[in-house]
């Protein structure tokens, strides 16, 4: 009896670490509508490479991805209280800056350009803001020096917003706006899908697409040193992880 008891001792002390073993942490993801990077399909699903690369990467450290999609201001709200653990976004805004951890590894690029109708004067910053009208997508946020641009009085600038990047395209054809400030992939995506032809643009900035994870949420330096890990055996065993 007491080397029977002693084996159903041993048994039960080691299911719970077994089923542990066994079983993958969720990782809450918040994403915005960001396509062909992040969106929400027509089915109600996330979607997008970005999405796609960020559920490859926690599987492969050993999580299971959980997105949910959050307009911009509620997206970093939640990386500051810790209730979003982990975004597939551009390191370096400043309100973040002492909240998150990023990835070490440079998973993408995205330029912010302004748009201009063709047969205009390519526009030139920031001289050329000079009381006209910006078109800009509603929830995006921009740096600090463009922002300084747009809110400046002395500059006279009328702001239109949209939700939508076709509706934007549309709007600066049609001449409801004189420039459209707007990430490169999005306006690609939709200008595709309105059957229309090359923009002119100037580029504003590049940025640079990272894994961003909350200081604040559970065991957020070794979620990051995890992501960095799989990223470096996904990446040596020859699988293409640069996103377009």
């Amino acid at each position: 009896m007491p080397r029977r008891f002693c084996l159903i001792l041993i048994a039960l002390l080691w299911l719970p670490v077994a089923c542990a073993a066994g079983s993958e942490r969720r990782i809450h993801v918040g994403y915005y509508e960001f396509p062909p990077y992040s969106y929400t399909d027509d089915q109600g699903h996330p979607s997008g490479v970005g999405l796609e690369l960020t559920a490859r990467l926690l599987d492969e450290a050993g999580y299971q991805a959980e997105f949910r999609a959050y307009p911009g201001a509620r997206l970093y709200n939640g990386l500051i209280d810790g209730s979003i653990a982990l975004w597939f976004g551009a390191p370096g805004k400043p309100e973040l800056a002492e909240h998150t951890l990023e990835s070490r590894y440079l998973l993408g690029q995205i330029a912010l350009n302004l748009y201009y109708r063709p047969g205009t004067a390519p526009p030139r910053l920031p001289d050329d803001l000079q009381g006209r009208g910006v078109i800009l997508i509603t929830g995006y946020s921009y740096w600090q020096g463009i922002n300084q641009w747009l809110q400046d009085p002395a500059r006279h600038i009328t702001l239109h917003r949209t939700s939508r990047h076709t509706a934007a395209l549309e709007m600066l054809l049609r001449r409801r706006g004189d420039l459209l400030l707007d990430y490169q992939m999005p306006v690609e995506q939709a200008r595709r899908s309105l059957g229309i032809g090359d923009l002119p643009f100037v580029e504003v900035q590049r940025l640079q697409l990272k894994l961003i994870v909350s200081r604040h949420a559970a065991d957020a330096v070794q979620l990051r040193d995890a992501l960095d890990h799989a990223y470096q055996r996904l990446q040596a065993s020859g699988e293409d992880l640069q996103l377009p």
